[in-house]
């Protein structure tokens, strides 16, 4: 996109006042069952059906919809015929079809809430007895072990949220989930996992149940597996965590781009980042959400200026940071990793384009598409791919991601990592 002119002008505004989003389609399928989108530890290079972002994911439009950003079309239903057929013709793997019931789901999930059990998945290496049975998916989506004869990847509990149905059966963080209802879920992608825990949107609301089965390493390292069925819950999450990581750096864990996380951000920066001290930006498992949050969240280190360009349906446009909003002097390190997707690459590229943070983690997910809803005369709403974005230095995110500077593929090790390279970025005197 270098070369090219591009008018500053905010995205365009739904009806409603409903955002422009990216991946308002890829991330349907992405956020894990606490409500939260994206991934964890997802391969470094997205699957050609793109379901392979894991999780640690935050509410948003990706969880109501099984099927959505997997590029397979679901049947239609009642009530989302016009929507199901205009997707159906566009042959886009991002686009999907709701109907009204599912998107005011799509609605409260970008508003904070979702319908789940308060859990968060990722995958995680397995060693070769969890590998199984023979009857679990591998990793290339084949039964049996993974690429290369490796045991398939197992599916562990990463959050517990307080007060949820899981937290009230006794579910700890580092769990493995063995099985959903009668469905083994060892080495199915997350975004699957997530799927069969949240139900089938419209049928599976609060008070409907799900079956799980966990195993857990007992004080002698036997692992012992039990079931237990919980009863879903509508459920609120924060979209942004602040916490103290030690003396100099605070960390900033951005779940999920819903509404008010940008503003959310920019306070968390200007009231709870002391003096002297560095921000962590977390962006891991972070599938996107909406984009003006992202944008805001970008003024909170930018002294204005470029964050992105984006194709809307021909027109060439851009998205700027105000001026003198920004602390653009703080130390900043941002955390990426599989999972990091859409309108969270969005803000890594524009800190690590603009020389405002150095990246630290895993190849991001590469989702850079745009989508705008649509509704149709029966209520339906399509959501189609109206074009794509760049970071500022005109790097095309679609399917390639963004390389962090420094590469460290696990997780503790890169928050480690993260904390030294953070304490040793000094602010301009």
């Amino acid at each position: 996109m270098p070369g090219q002119w591009f008018t500053e002008t905010r995205p365009r505004r739904l009806r409603r006042g409903a955002a422009l989003s990216l991946v308002f389609a890829g991330v349907l399928a992405t956020g894990a069952a606490t409500g939260a989108f994206g991934g964890e530890t997802a391969p470094r290079r997205p699957a050609a059906d793109a379901r392979n972002a894991d999780s640690r994911t935050a509410p948003g439009p990706s969880d109501t919809a099984p099927q959505g950003g997997t590029g397979r079309v679901p049947e239609p239903e009642r009530g989302r015929d016009a929507a199901h057929e205009l997707v159906s013709r566009s042959g886009d793997r991002w686009s999907a079809a709701y109907s009204a019931r599912e998107y005011e789901g799509l609605r409260q999930a970008l508003d904070g809430s979702y319908v789940g059990v308060g859990i968060s998945v990722r995958e995680v290496r397995a060693a070769a007895r969890h590998g199984g049975d023979g009857k679990h998916t591998g990793g290339d989506g084949k039964n049996g072990a993974g690429h290369g004869g490796r045991p398939p990847r197992a599916v562990e509990v990463d959050h517990v949220e307080p007060g949820s149905p899981a937290a009230r059966a006794g579910v700890r963080a580092g769990d493995r989930l063995r099985a959903v209802g009668d469905r083994p879920v060892t080495g199915m992608p997350v975004t699957d996992v997530v799927a069969l825990l949240r139900g089938t949107p419209g049928a599976d609301g609060p008070g409907s149940s799900v079956t799980l089965e966990l195993s857990r390493n007992g004080p002698s390292g036997a692992e012992g597996s039990w079931h237990t069925t919980l009863r879903r819950a509508r459920l609120d999450t924060d979209a942004v965590t602040v916490d103290r990581l030690g003396p100099g750096v605070t960390r900033i864990k951005v779940a999920a781009f819903t509404r008010g996380a940008g503003e959310q951000v920019r306070k968390a920066v200007a009231e709870r980042v002391p003096e002297g001290s560095g921000v962590l930006l977390d962006l891991r498992g972070n599938a996107g959400g909406l984009v003006d949050e992202a944008v805001t969240a970008a003024s909170a280190f930018l002294d204005g200026g470029l964050v992105a360009t984006y194709d809307d349906e021909g027109t060439q446009r851009a998205l700027y940071a105000p001026r003198g909003k920004g602390d653009d002097e703080l130390p900043v390190v941002v955390l990426v990793d599989g999972g990091t997707m859409s309108a969270a690459e969005l803000l890594t590229g524009a800190l690590q384009d603009r020389g405002r943070a150095v990246v630290v983690g895993s190849h991001t997910f590469g989702k850079g598409s745009v989508q705008m809803p649509r509704r149709q005369r029966d209520g339906s709403v399509a959501e189609l791919t109206v074009g794509h974005y760049a970071t500022p230095s005109g790097r095309d995110v679609e399917g390639r991601g963004i390389a962090p500077d420094l590469s460290v593929d696990s997780r503790d090790g890169a928050t480690e990592r993260a904390r030294t390279v953070l304490s040793g970025l000094e602010p301009p005197s």
